[in-house]
């Protein structure tokens, strides 16, 4: 049985207490308060933490976005984020430097492919014959034979998800006769892109002198390529079986995307990787969310991780800080033109694509538009023959120009249809 304090020894135990409380900091008490601590998530993509093939979700990313660019430091040779819509610059770092692009230099192949598709020139449904020079191909590839046969929309998945190097060369040869001329009207595009800071010896990226990019230049070749809304669905499709080898001897051949960032990002719609020793690991991607989309290319990084950790702060950057205000829709009808001496009277200058500027958040205000229409216009116009443009202000400053096309075909009138014009003015 404990014995009861008697009341000296209560008194004594009251007194110790004070003391002790009124001392706590040469007792040292002060050293027991917690500190504040700051913690940072970062992401993993690593095989290792995929739970069933699907890497973890964007909200392991890092989740602090710097204020401003200017505080930012991507783990990159080059890097470049710009917008989507208009092709504005938001943060460049040694983006004009000449770097080797891998096979992110597929974005260039990809682009004159699908703009002779959407001209007319070949068709998603044309039969492409593999050639001995496109089944000898190494690196990355389809594994095709000679003498089979596949899609130009096959051929297409297979650039863009396994990034297959002899699917390059067969749409180069189809579309091209050969190699060398598709090599040359790659340089010819970036040529009339303005694009100074490339030069392409071959068609998907391998190894090779004198083949180079930069993170400016192939920044604004994607955004030209996500362009066709079709190609969205190949550039986020995950996996896709298709057959490959000659009659008899086909086997199934899973396409599988090498882009993780369409499994981890929210938004991601595309759009190419690549990886050499000398090139190191580049990634050309792209998101969009509501309006507003992004293009960010990173060139030269260090490791797979990397390039994917980094193109998420860029993206993440974009959407903290920028909005895009919606100008025009594609096809929308901006200024009515009267036509002298053509079949139709009036023709509607409309959208060639959606027009819109991307600002800093709360800037929408300050973006304005202008109009101009070309002064020689005759009466001889194709549906869709650029007539002007609509110019887009940000303030004062001008910030982009898109096409304005005629919305129909205009021919010359013939004697008859002016004269009735001339009788109902008489009137």
């Amino acid at each position: 049985m404990k014995r009861k304090l008697r009341n000296w020894e209560k008194t004594l135990c009251g007194v110790m207490t004070a003391v002790l409380l009124s001392a706590g900091g040469f007792m040292g008490v002060q050293n027991f308060m917690p500190k504040e601590r700051a913690i940072t998530i970062v992401d993993d993509t690593s095989s290792s933490s995929a739970v069933n093939g699907i890497e973890e979700n964007a909200a392991a990313v890092s989740k602090t976005v710097p204020a401003s660019a200017d505080s930012m430091k991507i783990k990159a040779k080059s890097a470049v984020l710009i917008d989507g819509s208009s092709g504005k610059v938001l943060f460049a770092q040694n983006e004009r430097k000449h770097l080797p692009p891998a096979s992110v230099t597929k974005v260039m192949t990809l682009l004159l492919i699908m703009e002779a598709c959407d001209s007319g020139k070949i068709s998603l449904d044309d039969k492409v014959t593999v050639s001995d020079r496109a089944a000898g191909m190494g690196g990355s590839q389809m594994y095709m034979e000679s003498g089979e046969q596949h899609t130009v929309k096959e051929l297409l998945k297979g650039v863009i998800m396994v990034s297959a190097n002899d699917g390059c060369v067969a749409l180069a040869e189809h579309l091209s006769g050969s190699v060398e001329s598709f090599v040359d009207a790659m340089n010819e595009k970036a040529s009339q892109m303005g694009l100074r800071d490339s030069h392409f010896v071959n068609t998907n990226g391998l190894p090779v002198a004198d083949h180079y990019s930069c993170a400016y230049d192939i920044g604004m070749i994607s955004k030209e390529l996500m362009c066709y809304d079709e190609t969205h669905e190949w550039f986020t499709a995950w996996q896709e079986d298709i057959k490959v080898g000659l009659p008899g001897k086909q086997k199934k051949f899973t396409l599988t995307n090498t882009n993780k960032l369409i499994r981890s990002y929210n938004g991601a719609i595309g759009v190419k990787t690549g990886f050499t020793q000398d090139a190191g690991y580049c990634l050309s991607g792209a998101a969009e969310r509501d309006d507003t989309r992004f293009i960010a290319v990173v060139l030269g990084c260090k490791t797979s991780d990397i390039r994917f950790a980094e193109m998420r702060r860029l993206l993440d950057y974009g959407f903290a800080n920028y909005e895009t205000v919606k100008v025009a829709q594609k096809g929308e009808k901006i200024k009515q033109i009267k036509i002298d001496k053509g079949d139709v009277e009036r023709i509607f200058a409309v959208a060639d694509t959606d027009v819109g500027l991307t600002v800093k958040k709360g800037a929408g205000k300050n973006v304005k538009t202008k109009k101009i229409i070309d002064g020689s216009l005759t009466a001889n116009i194709k549906k869709g023959q650029k007539i002007g443009s609509l110019v887009v202000y940000d303030g004062k400053e001008k910030a982009a120009e898109f096409d304005l096309v005629s919305d129909r075909e205009v021919k010359p009138a013939g004697l008859m249809t002016i004269y009735i014009r001339m009788m109902k003015k008489l009137v």
